[in-house]
């Protein structure tokens, strides 16, 4: 199994009498309240997941992945994690602070290591190419502060979140792959839920791989997309009818999407690596939105970084359709029909045809998802978790 990124699991959070002595520490200490966005890096901080990152980026290392999209001492790394006051609030003085979400309750603790300004647009710029106030992830940027605090971070109280029961730790999923004797895992990262043409990327490596981890991103997103929740329920109802139960690995990735094209493939990729997987499939316009991203830019920026760096393996699919001649899911590789024969697949398709309330075709969507998803939003609301395990 591929070792850590950097080489070791860095877990920033405790539990027993340590935490119950850190819990009335942050009570005589000033409360930094954070984004959701900025939650779910805490989280994934505190996890391991981000090693071999400690905490929040202190400036020279915000700088560098800016810059150089890499951390200080030259690891590659493409997304800022940053911790922020909004303009015109000042961090109270002190070496500790005491963090945690809108609610008011103490959650982790920051060893303050620096305080530096940032240039919002400039960040827009090099991270999502553009500062473009209608791309969601700039949107969310300039919603935030100007001045940063870096430190290293531990938990001490987990957030409330629905999809605990589920959830794998990056220690926990490289334990899980081990003890079903993988040794290549293909990862799968999706902030939607999984249409026909995800299935035959996933189902295609499956036929290379010794398992799958299916790791749909259940933090922030932008407000169109379809609800954590009901996501969930259709990556569960698909896995049930149509996939071999000792070959995939389901499990919650509380990351928030940023929108971030290029940048962030690579850092789902890195990501990915924490957790044990060899391999990530990268597919067209992977973590882009919009007409921001060239559709093959996500795959073709993994050529900047030396693959024995990164460790973990992209592959790289052509964009996937159902082919109505050849009566199969295809690639331009594969089918050498022209476009009239092709029904192509989105996630943003399947949005706009469940909000004009019209039925999925078999071609885009497994029936049994097709009515969950119509249900849904046809209710408005997202469907209640059940209690059911995180492996299938």
């Amino acid at each position: 199994m591929l070792e850590p990124y950097g080489g070791a699991l860095l877990e920033r959070w405790v539990q027993g009498e340590e935490a119950r002595e850190l819990s009335e520490k942050a009570k005589e200490l000033p409360y930094l309240p954070l984004t959701p966005r900025m939650v779910s890096d805490l989280i994934l901080l505190s996890q391991g997941a981000y090693s071999p990152l400690p905490g929040f980026m202190d400036r020279k290392t915000y700088q560098s992945v800016l810059e150089h999209m890499s951390l200080a001492q030259g690891l590659p790394w493409t997304l800022p994690v940053t911790l922020s006051a909004r303009t015109g609030e000042t961090l109270p003085p002190g070496d500790l602070l005491a963090l945690g979400g809108p609610d008011g309750v103490p959650r982790a603790l920051l060893q303050v290591e620096d305080i530096f300004w940032r240039d919002r647009a400039f960040e827009a710029k090099a991270v999502f190419g553009t500062d473009d106030p209608r791309h969601p992830g700039v949107r969310l940027l300039l919603d935030e502060g100007d001045l940063c605090v870096g430190g290293t971070v531990t938990l001490f109280r987990p957030f409330p979140d629905p999809f605990q029961p589920y959830a794998l730790t990056p220690k926990e999923a490289r334990a899980a792959f081990s003890q079903r004797g993988w040794q290549t895992i293909v990862a799968f990262q999706t902030r939607n839920p999984i249409h026909r043409a995800h299935e035959y990327l996933q189902k295609c490596a499956l036929e290379i791989f010794d398992g799958l981890f299916l790791h749909p991103l259940v933090g922030v997103t932008k407000e169109d997309d379809v609800p954590a929740a009901v996501r969930w329920e259709a990556y569960e109802t698909l896995l049930r009818h149509y996939y071999p139960s000792h070959k995939v690995i389901l499990s919650p990735f509380p990351g928030a999407m940023r929108y971030a094209g290029p940048r962030e493939a690579i850092h789902h990729a890195i990501v990915r690596r924490n957790y044990g997987c060899t391999h990530i499939i990268i597919g067209r316009d992977h973590a882009g939105v919009g007409q921001y991203y060239a559709p093959t830019a996500s795959q073709e920026i993994f050529h900047l970084f030396p693959k024995e760096v990164l460790g973990i393996q992209p592959l790289f699919f052509a964009h996937a359709f159902y082919c109505r001649r050849c009566q199969a899911m295809a690639t331009e590789n594969t089918c050498p029909h022209g476009p009239e024969d092709h029904v192509h697949l989105s996630g943003t398709a399947v949005r706009e045809a469940l909000r004009k309330e019209e039925d999925l075709p078999l071609e885009f969507s497994r029936p049994e998802v097709a009515s969950l998803l119509r249900e849904a939003y046809r209710e408005r609301r997202p469907e209640p978790l059940r209690n059911r395990p995180a492996s299938f």
